[in-house]
């Protein structure tokens, strides 16, 4: 009979790249990976990184070849870039610009066998580094994760761009970051499967605790660096915290609940609108919560993430406590079996989940009062 076999495994892009300006060196790093590129960029990111990638492309010697992209990154979309790959025979795919962009190339990479690139035009999540896709359907809502058996071959991120980004991309990325520590921290206790490997790797912990600290200490002063259109040295902090320890964090620490949660929120139309890493941070809120997190922690998270601009309420994500019907909705999503809340070291039910949603409400606008903040405003998806 053989022994049971237990992997640790830690997952990591080949090559990670970061700087003010080092778009221009794309074409150089491409070069090293293949020869005819194809790269995928949404009008708007290309009307802004066209010009500075032509000149590194032609001093690489390479063809500039770019397709356009849709919203989200669905089945069907996916499925179009790997027609577009085979019909030019491309040997590497670049996606330029935001979550979905990348996941769509990276699950095209995969099945057509070529090597792929990340290449985010802001840090707005940690979807870059990892060796997954989050596939939706046309409207937005959650299907399914894709994993693939490597991480890309090369991510590269210009802070210069970062910095030209709506603050609101950054607010997101920290608010997708924070949640890494809280849920890595709680898998830690389980030793229970990450997204890669069947329990996590001290590497992965020690990572997503350092992605943490590190946005506690510059977050504020980045997005003063962002409004102010400016690399700083807490700017950099930031976009390696939301982008590459975040990435590393979640992949080979593992999730818990709050990207569970962020998983039922898809289903909600209230939601609509919001980016990711806000409904993540309304998850990590109510993970703390369902745990029994001190109260001074949770405090401490409620005061921080209002003055980055997260949401921590029900308000600010379309609902109040009357919802019952989307919130059991989002809870019921959020519990279903192979979810990642799962991982916490104590049994879930949707009735917990609904609990803590709604307790998160209450909790929020009483720190908010006590403390001088803002009261929670009621959020409005665009239609």
């Amino acid at each position: 009979m053989m022994n049971a076999v237990v992997e640790h495994v830690l997952a990591a892009p080949s090559r990670y790249v970061q700087g003010k300006n080092v778009l221009q060196k794309l074409g150089a790093h491409l070069e090293a990976l293949g020869s005819a590129p194809l790269l995928v960029a949404d009008d708007v990111v290309w009307d802004i990184v066209e010009d500075t990638l032509r000149g590194g492309f032609e001093e690489a010697g390479l063809p500039v070849t770019r397709v356009g992209f849709g919203s989200f990154a669905t089945a069907e979309a996916v499925d179009a870039l790997v027609e577009k790959i085979r019909a030019g025979e491309h040997d590497i795919i670049a996606g330029v610009g935001g979550g979905s962009t990348i996941d769509a190339v990276k699950a095209a990479g995969h099945l057509a066998g070529i090597s792929w690139a990340s290449v985010p035009t802001a840090a707005s999540s940690d979807v870059p580094t990892s060796a997954l896709s989050v596939i939706y359907t046309e409207e937005g809502e959650f299907v399914e994760y894709r994993f693939f058996p490597k991480n890309p071959d090369l991510v590269l991120v210009d802070t210069a761009l970062v910095a030209e980004a709506p603050e609101r991309f950054l607010v997101g990325g920290i608010g997708d970051a924070l949640a890494t520590w809280v849920e890595a921290r709680a898998v830690a206790k389980t030793r229970t499967s990450t997204m890669v490997g069947d329990a996590p790797t001290h590497t992965g912990t020690a990572l997503a605790e350092l992605s943490w600290k590190l946005l506690w200490e510059n977050a504020l002063e980045a997005l003063d660096a962002v409004r102010s259109k400016r690399v700083t040295p807490a700017l950099e902090a930031v976009v390696e915290a939301n982008t590459l320890l975040s990435g590393l964090g979640f992949e080979s620490g593992g999730l818990g609940a709050a990207h569970a949660i962020h998983n039922g929120m898809t289903a909600a139309p209230q939601t609509h609108g919001l980016t990711h890493g806000e409904k993540v941070n309304l998850g990590t809120t109510a993970q703390l919560v369902m745990e029994g997190a001190p109260s001074q922690e949770i405090e401490d998270f409620i005061v921080f993430t209002t003055k980055v601009g997260l949401p921590n309420s029900l308000a600010e994500i379309g609902l109040t406590a009357e919802d019952t019907a989307e919130i059991e909705a989002i809870a019921e999503a959020a519990a279903a079996e192979g979810e990642t809340i799962h991982n916490m070291p104590f049994s879930v039910t949707a009735d917990l989940v609904a609990d803590a949603m709604i307790a998160v409400e209450t909790i929020s606008r009483r720190v908010r009062k006590e403390h001088g903040l803002p009261e929670p405003e009621l959020y409005r998806a665009p239609h």
